[in-house]
Protein backbone atom coordinates (compact mmCIF):
# COMPACT_ATOMS: atom_id res chain seq x y z
CA UNK A 1 0.00 0.00 0.00
CA UNK A 2 1.51 3.30 -1.09
CA UNK A 3 1.95 6.32 1.16
CA UNK A 4 -0.94 8.28 -0.34
CA UNK A 5 -3.48 5.48 0.22
CA UNK A 6 -2.09 4.83 3.71
CA UNK A 7 -2.58 8.51 4.61
CA UNK A 8 -6.12 8.35 3.22
CA UNK A 9 -6.90 5.30 5.40
CA UNK A 10 -5.81 7.20 8.51
CA UNK A 11 -8.02 10.17 7.64
CA UNK A 12 -11.00 8.02 6.67
CA UNK A 13 -10.79 5.99 9.89
CA UNK A 14 -11.00 9.25 11.85
CA UNK A 15 -14.06 10.25 9.85
CA UNK A 16 -15.71 6.88 10.54
CA UNK A 17 -15.06 7.25 14.27
CA UNK A 18 -16.59 10.73 14.13
CA UNK A 19 -19.65 9.39 12.24
CA UNK A 20 -18.76 11.55 9.24
CA UNK A 21 -18.00 8.88 6.62
CA UNK A 22 -20.08 7.70 3.66
CA UNK A 23 -19.73 5.23 0.80
CA UNK A 24 -20.75 5.66 -2.84
CA UNK A 25 -20.77 2.38 -4.78
CA UNK A 26 -21.00 2.26 -8.57
CA UNK A 27 -21.61 -0.59 -10.98
CA UNK A 28 -17.99 -1.70 -10.76
CA UNK A 29 -18.48 -2.62 -7.11
CA UNK A 30 -21.05 -5.29 -8.00
CA UNK A 31 -19.13 -6.65 -10.98
CA UNK A 32 -16.99 -8.97 -8.86
CA UNK A 33 -20.19 -10.70 -7.68
CA UNK A 34 -21.17 -11.50 -11.26
CA UNK A 35 -23.44 -8.62 -12.20
CA UNK A 36 -22.77 -6.79 -15.45
CA UNK A 37 -21.75 -3.17 -15.80
CA UNK A 38 -23.76 -0.67 -17.83
CA UNK A 39 -22.01 -1.45 -21.07
CA UNK A 40 -22.75 -5.16 -20.88
CA UNK A 41 -26.27 -4.52 -19.63
CA UNK A 42 -27.00 -2.64 -22.85
CA UNK A 43 -25.01 -4.88 -25.21
CA UNK A 44 -28.00 -6.76 -26.65
CA UNK A 45 -30.02 -3.55 -26.94
CA UNK A 46 -27.20 -1.97 -28.95
CA UNK A 47 -27.06 -4.97 -31.28
CA UNK A 48 -30.80 -4.69 -31.94
CA UNK A 49 -30.22 -1.06 -32.91
CA UNK A 50 -27.37 -2.07 -35.20
CA UNK A 51 -24.80 -0.35 -32.97
CA UNK A 52 -21.59 -1.56 -31.32
CA UNK A 53 -21.74 -0.89 -27.58
CA UNK A 54 -17.93 -0.95 -27.37
CA UNK A 55 -17.81 2.11 -29.62
CA UNK A 56 -20.44 3.99 -27.64
CA UNK A 57 -19.55 6.31 -24.77
CA UNK A 58 -22.95 7.92 -24.17
CA UNK A 59 -24.83 4.89 -22.84
CA UNK A 60 -27.71 6.98 -21.54
CA UNK A 61 -28.45 8.09 -25.10
CA UNK A 62 -28.13 4.50 -26.27
CA UNK A 63 -30.87 3.44 -23.85
CA UNK A 64 -32.97 6.40 -25.03
CA UNK A 65 -32.60 5.27 -28.66
CA UNK A 66 -34.12 1.91 -27.66
CA UNK A 67 -37.03 3.67 -26.00
CA UNK A 68 -37.55 5.95 -29.02
CA UNK A 69 -37.59 3.00 -31.40
CA UNK A 70 -40.11 0.94 -29.42
CA UNK A 71 -42.17 3.72 -27.92
CA UNK A 72 -42.09 2.19 -24.43
CA UNK A 73 -39.75 0.84 -21.72
CA UNK A 74 -40.73 -2.83 -21.97
CA UNK A 75 -37.47 -4.03 -23.50
CA UNK A 76 -35.35 -2.00 -21.09
CA UNK A 77 -37.43 -3.17 -18.11
CA UNK A 78 -37.05 -6.79 -19.21
CA UNK A 79 -33.28 -6.42 -19.49
CA UNK A 80 -33.00 -4.97 -15.99
CA UNK A 81 -35.34 -7.52 -14.43
CA UNK A 82 -33.74 -10.49 -16.20
CA UNK A 83 -30.19 -9.52 -15.27
CA UNK A 84 -30.75 -8.47 -11.68
CA UNK A 85 -33.22 -11.19 -10.78
CA UNK A 86 -30.29 -13.60 -11.00
CA UNK A 87 -29.30 -14.59 -7.48
CA UNK A 88 -25.79 -13.43 -6.71
CA UNK A 89 -23.79 -13.70 -3.52
CA UNK A 90 -22.32 -10.55 -2.07
CA UNK A 91 -18.54 -10.62 -2.09
CA UNK A 92 -15.79 -10.03 0.41
CA UNK A 93 -15.81 -6.27 -0.26
CA UNK A 94 -19.50 -6.06 0.59
CA UNK A 95 -18.84 -8.02 3.80
CA UNK A 96 -16.07 -5.68 4.89
CA UNK A 97 -18.18 -2.60 4.15
CA UNK A 98 -21.10 -4.03 6.11
CA UNK A 99 -18.86 -4.53 9.17
CA UNK A 100 -17.62 -0.94 9.15
CA UNK A 101 -19.63 1.37 11.43
CA UNK A 102 -20.71 3.57 8.53
CA UNK A 103 -24.29 4.81 8.53
CA UNK A 104 -24.67 6.22 5.02
CA UNK A 105 -24.41 4.25 1.76
CA UNK A 106 -25.23 5.63 -1.70
CA UNK A 107 -25.36 3.65 -4.92
CA UNK A 108 -26.53 3.88 -8.51
CA UNK A 109 -26.83 0.07 -8.66
CA UNK A 110 -30.15 -1.74 -9.01
CA UNK A 111 -29.00 -4.89 -7.18
CA UNK A 112 -29.47 -5.58 -3.46
CA UNK A 113 -25.93 -6.70 -2.57
CA UNK A 114 -25.17 -3.84 -0.20
CA UNK A 115 -28.37 -4.19 1.83
CA UNK A 116 -28.04 -7.99 1.79
CA UNK A 117 -24.53 -7.76 3.24
CA UNK A 118 -25.68 -5.29 5.89
CA UNK A 119 -28.54 -7.57 6.89
CA UNK A 120 -26.16 -10.53 7.06
CA UNK A 121 -23.99 -8.50 9.46
CA UNK A 122 -27.02 -8.17 11.75
CA UNK A 123 -27.54 -4.51 10.94
CA UNK A 124 -30.93 -2.82 10.63
CA UNK A 125 -30.87 -1.29 7.17
CA UNK A 126 -33.31 1.31 5.83
CA UNK A 127 -33.45 1.24 2.01
CA UNK A 128 -34.58 4.25 -0.01
CA UNK A 129 -35.21 3.78 -3.73
CA UNK A 130 -38.24 6.00 -4.31
CA UNK A 131 -39.52 9.34 -3.03
CA UNK A 132 -42.22 7.92 -0.76
CA UNK A 133 -39.67 6.09 1.36
CA UNK A 134 -38.10 9.35 2.54
CA UNK A 135 -41.09 10.00 4.79
CA UNK A 136 -40.79 6.58 6.46
CA UNK A 137 -37.99 5.79 8.89
CA UNK A 138 -37.28 2.19 9.80
CA UNK A 139 -37.17 1.77 13.60
CA UNK A 140 -33.73 1.26 15.19
CA UNK A 141 -31.97 1.56 11.86
CA UNK A 142 -28.17 1.69 11.92
CA UNK A 143 -27.58 2.01 8.17
CA UNK A 144 -29.33 3.78 5.29
CA UNK A 145 -28.88 2.72 1.67
CA UNK A 146 -29.92 5.31 -0.91
CA UNK A 147 -30.50 3.68 -4.31
CA UNK A 148 -30.79 6.83 -6.39
CA UNK A 149 -31.39 5.01 -9.67
CA UNK A 150 -34.01 2.62 -8.36
CA UNK A 151 -34.28 -1.05 -7.48
CA UNK A 152 -34.26 -4.25 -9.50
CA UNK A 153 -37.76 -5.13 -8.26
CA UNK A 154 -39.20 -1.95 -9.77
CA UNK A 155 -37.59 -1.75 -13.24
CA UNK A 156 -40.26 0.59 -14.60
CA UNK A 157 -39.04 3.24 -12.14
CA UNK A 158 -35.33 2.67 -12.78
CA UNK A 159 -33.29 5.61 -13.99
CA UNK A 160 -31.73 4.58 -17.30
CA UNK A 161 -32.84 6.55 -20.36
CA UNK A 162 -32.12 10.21 -21.14
CA UNK A 163 -35.72 11.18 -20.32
CA UNK A 164 -35.22 9.86 -16.79
CA UNK A 165 -32.08 11.92 -16.29
CA UNK A 166 -33.59 15.10 -17.72
CA UNK A 167 -36.54 14.90 -15.32
CA UNK A 168 -34.54 13.66 -12.34
CA UNK A 169 -33.96 17.06 -10.70
CA UNK A 170 -37.74 17.59 -10.58
CA UNK A 171 -39.14 14.10 -10.02
CA UNK A 172 -36.43 12.91 -7.60
CA UNK A 173 -35.58 16.14 -5.83
CA UNK A 174 -35.49 14.32 -2.48
CA UNK A 175 -32.48 12.29 -3.59
CA UNK A 176 -30.68 15.37 -4.89
CA UNK A 177 -31.29 17.23 -1.63
CA UNK A 178 -30.20 14.28 0.52
CA UNK A 179 -27.08 13.54 -1.49
CA UNK A 180 -26.12 17.22 -1.63
CA UNK A 181 -26.40 17.39 2.14
CA UNK A 182 -24.28 14.29 2.64
CA UNK A 183 -21.60 15.49 0.22
CA UNK A 184 -21.37 18.70 2.21
CA UNK A 185 -21.31 17.10 5.67
CA UNK A 186 -19.61 13.73 5.14
CA UNK A 187 -16.41 12.39 3.61
CA UNK A 188 -17.23 10.03 0.73
CA UNK A 189 -15.27 7.12 -0.63
CA UNK A 190 -16.32 6.37 -4.22
CA UNK A 191 -15.79 2.73 -5.25
CA UNK A 192 -16.48 1.25 -8.69
CA UNK A 193 -17.85 4.55 -9.95
CA UNK A 194 -16.93 6.07 -13.31
CA UNK A 195 -18.25 9.64 -12.68
CA UNK A 196 -20.02 9.52 -16.03
CA UNK A 197 -23.44 9.79 -14.40
CA UNK A 198 -25.22 13.06 -15.32
CA UNK A 199 -27.04 13.26 -11.96
CA UNK A 200 -23.85 13.10 -9.93
CA UNK A 201 -22.21 15.61 -12.25
CA UNK A 202 -25.13 17.99 -11.70
CA UNK A 203 -24.99 17.66 -7.91
CA UNK A 204 -21.21 18.00 -7.68
CA UNK A 205 -21.32 21.07 -9.94
CA UNK A 206 -23.97 22.72 -7.80
CA UNK A 207 -21.99 22.11 -4.61
CA UNK A 208 -18.82 23.46 -6.24
CA UNK A 209 -20.58 26.66 -7.27
CA UNK A 210 -22.40 27.14 -3.94
CA UNK A 211 -19.49 26.35 -1.63
CA UNK A 212 -16.45 27.38 -3.66
CA UNK A 213 -13.25 26.42 -1.85
CA UNK A 214 -15.08 25.33 1.31
CA UNK A 215 -15.95 21.88 0.00
CA UNK A 216 -15.39 18.68 1.94
CA UNK A 217 -12.58 16.38 0.79
CA UNK A 218 -13.73 13.17 -0.92
CA UNK A 219 -11.82 10.19 -2.32
CA UNK A 220 -12.19 7.74 -5.19
CA UNK A 221 -10.43 4.43 -5.83
CA UNK A 222 -9.55 4.46 -9.52
CA UNK A 223 -7.71 1.87 -11.55
CA UNK A 224 -4.73 2.93 -13.63
CA UNK A 225 -4.78 2.66 -17.42
CA UNK A 226 -3.10 -0.57 -18.60
CA UNK A 227 -1.05 -0.62 -21.79
CA UNK A 228 -1.74 -4.32 -22.46
CA UNK A 229 -5.46 -3.54 -22.81
CA UNK A 230 -4.89 -1.46 -25.97
CA UNK A 231 -4.11 -2.62 -29.47
CA UNK A 232 -1.20 -0.27 -29.95
CA UNK A 233 1.02 2.22 -28.15
CA UNK A 234 -0.71 5.24 -29.66
CA UNK A 235 -4.14 4.21 -28.37
CA UNK A 236 -2.69 3.59 -24.91
CA UNK A 237 -0.96 6.96 -24.79
CA UNK A 238 -4.16 8.70 -25.87
CA UNK A 239 -6.19 6.88 -23.21
CA UNK A 240 -3.57 7.61 -20.56
CA UNK A 241 -3.47 11.29 -21.44
CA UNK A 242 -7.27 11.53 -21.30
CA UNK A 243 -7.29 9.64 -18.00
CA UNK A 244 -4.85 12.12 -16.48
CA UNK A 245 -7.11 15.00 -17.50
CA UNK A 246 -10.06 13.19 -15.93
CA UNK A 247 -8.22 12.65 -12.63
CA UNK A 248 -7.13 16.27 -12.60
CA UNK A 249 -10.69 17.44 -13.29
CA UNK A 250 -11.99 15.54 -10.25
CA UNK A 251 -10.04 17.96 -8.09
CA UNK A 252 -12.49 20.69 -9.06
CA UNK A 253 -15.03 18.83 -6.92
CA UNK A 254 -12.49 18.14 -4.16
CA UNK A 255 -12.35 14.46 -5.09
CA UNK A 256 -8.87 12.99 -4.79
CA UNK A 257 -8.15 9.96 -6.97
CA UNK A 258 -6.40 7.08 -5.19
CA UNK A 259 -4.73 5.11 -7.96
CA UNK A 260 -4.63 1.31 -7.82
CA UNK A 261 -3.06 -1.15 -10.25
CA UNK A 262 -5.81 -3.80 -10.10
CA UNK A 263 -9.37 -3.93 -8.82
CA UNK A 264 -8.52 -6.60 -6.24
CA UNK A 265 -6.53 -3.93 -4.39
CA UNK A 266 -9.88 -2.50 -3.32
CA UNK A 267 -10.14 -5.42 -0.91
CA UNK A 268 -6.72 -4.59 0.54
CA UNK A 269 -7.73 -0.97 1.10
CA UNK A 270 -11.02 -1.90 2.77
CA UNK A 271 -9.30 -4.51 4.94
CA UNK A 272 -6.75 -1.93 6.04
CA UNK A 273 -9.52 0.51 6.94
CA UNK A 274 -11.17 -2.24 8.98
CA UNK A 275 -7.89 -3.24 10.64
CA UNK A 276 -6.95 0.29 11.71
CA UNK A 277 -10.48 1.02 12.80
CA UNK A 278 -10.43 -2.09 14.98
CA UNK A 279 -6.96 -1.54 16.41
CA UNK A 280 -8.48 -0.60 19.77
CA UNK A 281 -10.73 -3.68 19.79
CA UNK A 282 -9.30 -6.78 21.43
CA UNK A 283 -10.78 -10.25 21.04
CA UNK A 284 -10.12 -12.44 24.08
CA UNK A 285 -10.01 -16.15 23.24
CA UNK A 286 -9.79 -18.69 26.01
CA UNK A 287 -11.34 -21.64 27.81
CA UNK A 288 -10.19 -23.61 30.82
CA UNK A 289 -11.52 -26.66 32.62
CA UNK A 290 -8.22 -26.54 34.54
CA UNK A 291 -5.46 -23.93 34.79
CA UNK A 292 -2.19 -25.91 34.61
CA UNK A 293 0.58 -24.16 36.55
CA UNK A 294 -1.93 -21.70 37.98
CA UNK A 295 -4.18 -22.17 40.97
CA UNK A 296 -7.78 -21.55 39.96
CA UNK A 297 -8.10 -18.45 42.14
CA UNK A 298 -4.83 -17.04 40.79
CA UNK A 299 -5.84 -17.70 37.16
CA UNK A 300 -9.31 -16.18 37.53
CA UNK A 301 -7.82 -13.13 39.25
CA UNK A 302 -5.29 -12.74 36.40
CA UNK A 303 -8.02 -12.81 33.75
CA UNK A 304 -10.13 -10.40 35.80
CA UNK A 305 -7.25 -7.95 36.25
CA UNK A 306 -6.17 -8.19 32.60
CA UNK A 307 -9.68 -7.41 31.36
CA UNK A 308 -9.92 -4.53 33.83
CA UNK A 309 -6.60 -3.03 32.71
CA UNK A 310 -7.47 -3.33 29.02
CA UNK A 311 -10.60 -1.25 29.55
CA UNK A 312 -8.66 1.24 31.68
CA UNK A 313 -6.10 1.62 28.88
CA UNK A 314 -8.97 2.56 26.49
CA UNK A 315 -9.14 -0.77 24.65
CA UNK A 316 -12.50 -2.38 23.91
CA UNK A 317 -13.09 -6.07 24.58
CA UNK A 318 -14.86 -8.65 22.43
CA UNK A 319 -15.41 -12.14 23.76
CA UNK A 320 -17.60 -15.20 23.91
CA UNK A 321 -18.35 -16.99 27.16
CA UNK A 322 -15.42 -19.40 27.22
CA UNK A 323 -15.65 -21.90 30.08
CA UNK A 324 -13.48 -20.85 33.01
CA UNK A 325 -12.43 -17.61 31.27
CA UNK A 326 -15.46 -15.71 29.99
CA UNK A 327 -16.97 -14.83 33.37
CA UNK A 328 -13.70 -13.31 34.61
CA UNK A 329 -13.33 -11.29 31.40
CA UNK A 330 -16.84 -9.90 31.80
CA UNK A 331 -16.60 -9.01 35.50
CA UNK A 332 -13.18 -7.41 35.08
CA UNK A 333 -14.37 -5.25 32.19
CA UNK A 334 -17.68 -4.30 33.80
CA UNK A 335 -15.98 -3.36 37.06
CA UNK A 336 -13.89 -0.76 35.22
CA UNK A 337 -16.69 0.37 32.90
CA UNK A 338 -19.43 0.73 35.47
CA UNK A 339 -17.98 0.90 38.97
CA UNK A 340 -15.38 3.52 38.07
CA UNK A 341 -17.10 5.37 35.20
CA UNK A 342 -20.67 5.06 36.51
CA UNK A 343 -22.07 4.23 33.09
CA UNK A 344 -22.53 1.32 30.72
CA UNK A 345 -21.02 1.85 27.28
CA UNK A 346 -21.99 -1.04 25.01
CA UNK A 347 -19.17 -0.28 22.58
CA UNK A 348 -16.58 -1.07 25.27
CA UNK A 349 -17.64 -4.69 25.82
CA UNK A 350 -19.17 -6.85 23.08
CA UNK A 351 -20.28 -10.31 24.20
CA UNK A 352 -21.36 -13.08 21.85
CA UNK A 353 -22.44 -16.25 23.68
CA UNK A 354 -22.35 -19.30 21.45
CA UNK A 355 -25.83 -20.72 20.69
CA UNK A 356 -26.45 -23.95 22.56
CA UNK A 357 -28.88 -26.83 22.17
CA UNK A 358 -28.19 -27.46 18.47
CA UNK A 359 -28.24 -31.23 18.12
CA UNK A 360 -26.93 -31.54 14.57
CA UNK A 361 -23.13 -31.45 14.77
CA UNK A 362 -22.57 -30.01 11.28
CA UNK A 363 -25.14 -27.25 11.82
CA UNK A 364 -23.68 -26.39 15.23
CA UNK A 365 -20.10 -26.21 13.95
CA UNK A 366 -21.10 -24.12 10.94
CA UNK A 367 -23.00 -21.64 13.12
CA UNK A 368 -20.20 -21.46 15.68
CA UNK A 369 -17.68 -20.79 12.92
CA UNK A 370 -19.83 -17.88 11.72
CA UNK A 371 -19.99 -16.54 15.27
CA UNK A 372 -16.22 -16.73 15.60
CA UNK A 373 -15.68 -15.01 12.26
CA UNK A 374 -18.10 -12.24 13.19
CA UNK A 375 -16.48 -11.58 16.58
CA UNK A 376 -12.92 -11.64 15.29
CA UNK A 377 -13.79 -9.47 12.28
CA UNK A 378 -14.65 -6.69 14.74
CA UNK A 379 -11.22 -6.86 16.41
CA UNK A 380 -7.72 -5.81 15.41
CA UNK A 381 -5.94 -7.74 18.15
CA UNK A 382 -6.54 -11.27 19.50
CA UNK A 383 -5.32 -12.46 22.91
CA UNK A 384 -5.10 -16.21 23.59
CA UNK A 385 -5.34 -17.65 27.12
CA UNK A 386 -5.15 -21.28 28.32
CA UNK A 387 -7.20 -23.34 25.83
CA UNK A 388 -8.44 -26.65 27.21
CA UNK A 389 -11.78 -28.30 27.83
CA UNK A 390 -13.32 -31.34 29.47
CA UNK A 391 -14.32 -34.07 27.02
CA UNK A 392 -15.56 -37.49 28.11
CA UNK A 393 -14.05 -36.95 31.52
CA UNK A 394 -10.63 -36.02 30.14
CA UNK A 395 -8.84 -32.68 29.76
CA UNK A 396 -8.10 -32.06 26.06
CA UNK A 397 -6.89 -29.13 23.99
CA UNK A 398 -9.65 -26.74 22.90
CA UNK A 399 -10.07 -27.10 19.14
CA UNK A 400 -12.36 -24.04 19.11
CA UNK A 401 -9.49 -21.86 20.29
CA UNK A 402 -7.28 -23.26 17.55
CA UNK A 403 -10.02 -22.33 15.04
CA UNK A 404 -10.12 -18.81 16.46
CA UNK A 405 -6.37 -18.53 15.95
CA UNK A 406 -6.71 -19.54 12.30
CA UNK A 407 -9.53 -17.03 11.75
CA UNK A 408 -7.54 -14.29 13.48
CA UNK A 409 -4.61 -14.94 11.14
CA UNK A 410 -6.85 -14.92 8.07
CA UNK A 411 -8.34 -11.60 9.16
CA UNK A 412 -4.87 -10.14 9.82
CA UNK A 413 -5.39 -9.66 13.55
CA UNK A 414 -2.33 -8.93 15.66
CA UNK A 415 -1.71 -12.09 17.70
CA UNK A 416 -0.97 -11.98 21.46
CA UNK A 417 -0.45 -15.55 22.78
CA UNK A 418 0.09 -15.69 26.55
CA UNK A 419 2.13 -18.87 26.37
CA UNK A 420 2.71 -19.22 30.11
CA UNK A 421 -0.99 -20.08 30.55
CA UNK A 422 -0.29 -23.35 28.72
CA UNK A 423 -2.36 -25.61 26.47
CA UNK A 424 -3.40 -24.15 23.08
CA UNK A 425 -2.08 -20.71 24.09
CA UNK A 426 1.35 -22.33 24.61
CA UNK A 427 1.17 -24.00 21.19
CA UNK A 428 0.23 -20.71 19.52
CA UNK A 429 3.11 -18.95 21.28
CA UNK A 430 5.55 -21.59 20.00
CA UNK A 431 4.18 -21.37 16.45
CA UNK A 432 4.42 -17.58 16.35
CA UNK A 433 7.87 -17.64 17.93
CA UNK A 434 9.23 -19.62 14.96
CA UNK A 435 8.75 -16.62 12.67
CA UNK A 436 7.87 -13.36 14.41
CA UNK A 437 8.28 -11.39 11.19
CA UNK A 438 5.37 -13.33 9.70
CA UNK A 439 3.03 -11.91 12.33
CA UNK A 440 4.43 -8.47 13.19
CA UNK A 441 5.70 -5.59 11.07
CA UNK A 442 8.59 -4.24 13.11
CA UNK A 443 10.48 -7.00 14.91
CA UNK A 444 13.29 -5.56 16.99
CA UNK A 445 15.12 -6.59 20.18
CA UNK A 446 12.51 -4.96 22.42
CA UNK A 447 9.64 -6.81 20.75
CA UNK A 448 11.49 -10.15 20.89
CA UNK A 449 12.31 -9.71 24.56
CA UNK A 450 8.75 -8.75 25.46
CA UNK A 451 7.35 -11.67 23.44
CA UNK A 452 9.63 -14.04 25.38
CA UNK A 453 8.17 -12.73 28.63
CA UNK A 454 4.68 -13.80 27.53
CA UNK A 455 5.89 -17.37 27.98
CA UNK A 456 7.26 -16.86 31.50
CA UNK A 457 5.08 -17.33 34.58
CA UNK A 458 5.50 -14.34 36.86
CA UNK A 459 3.18 -12.50 39.24
CA UNK A 460 -0.06 -11.27 37.71
CA UNK A 461 0.75 -7.56 37.70
CA UNK A 462 4.09 -8.10 35.96
CA UNK A 463 2.55 -10.39 33.34
CA UNK A 464 -0.24 -7.90 32.63
CA UNK A 465 2.36 -5.13 32.24
CA UNK A 466 4.22 -7.35 29.74
CA UNK A 467 1.01 -8.03 27.78
CA UNK A 468 0.15 -4.33 27.57
CA UNK A 469 3.68 -3.40 26.56
CA UNK A 470 3.65 -6.05 23.82
CA UNK A 471 0.32 -4.76 22.47
CA UNK A 472 1.77 -1.24 22.22
CA UNK A 473 4.86 -2.57 20.42
CA UNK A 474 2.92 -4.50 17.77
CA UNK A 475 0.54 -1.57 17.13
CA UNK A 476 3.41 0.71 16.08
Amino acid sequence: MNREISAFVDRYVKEIRNNNAAIFAGAGFSKSSGYVDWKNLLRDIAEELGLNVDKEHDLVSLAQYCYNKNGNRSIINDVIFEEFSKEKEFGVNHKILARLPIFTYWTTNYDSLIEDALADAQRVVDVKYNNKQFSITKPHRDAVVYKMHGDKNNPDEAILIKDDYEKYYREHAQFITALSGDLISKTFLFIGFSFADPNIDYILSRIRIDYGENKRQHYALIRKIKENEYENRADYEYAERKHQFFVEDLKRYNIRALMIDEYDEITNVLEEISRRLNNDNIFVSGSAAEYGDYEEKEAVEFIHQLSNRLIREEYNIISGFGVGVGSAVITGALQEIYMRRKTINESRLLLRPFPQGIENEDTRQKLWKQYREDMISRAGISIFLFGNKLENGNIVLANGMRSEFQIAKEQHNLIVPIGCTGYVAQEIWEEVNKDLAKYYNKVDADLKETFEKLNSKVDNNTLIDNVLKFIKLIRR
